[in-house]
């Protein structure tokens, strides 16, 4: 994603996989970033990529198999 172009919240929610309400939830919590430009609420690429980030949790190798 490029830095340059803003999101709008249907883009962000697509990439996210979430509901428009939830992140526009977020927006009026103030718990993600977001540009205000005019009535038009955008949000920064950046945002959404520290959002899928943030929830990444790497695997836990198992053994695979019982040795008998």
């Amino acid at each position: 994603m490029s830095d340059h172009k803003l999101l709008t919240i249907r883009e962000a929610s697509n990439c996210l996989g979430l509901q428009e309400s939830t992140l526009r939830k977020w927006i009026l919590q103030k718990r993600i970033s977001y540009c205000k430009l005019g009535r038009a609420v955008r949000i920064p690429p950046h945002v959404v990529e520290e959002i899928i980030s943030e929830g990444y949790r790497e695997a836990i190798a198992t053994g695979g198999g019982r040795d008998h």
